[in-house]
């Protein structure tokens, strides 16, 4: 597992994965492991979480 550099940044970051999969609707269990999702389903939440990162990013220039 990846490491975050901010290790105060990981309930944030889980929450934005929980909100970007609850968008697409993809069922993320909050135990933290999601084994059993598809490759299509756990593509869409994070191709919906760097969807989200670029409108942040295109709103704050």
């Amino acid at each position: 597992m990846a490491k975050n550099l901010v290790p105060e940044a990981k309930e944030r970051l889980n929450k934005f994965k929980m909100e970007a999969a609850n968008e697409v609707g993809v069922n993320l269990k909050n135990d933290g492991y999601n084994g059993d999702l598809t490759s299509k389903q756990a593509g869409s939440v994070g191709g919906q979480m760097v969807k989200k990162i670029v409108e942040q990013y295109e709103r704050n220039l």
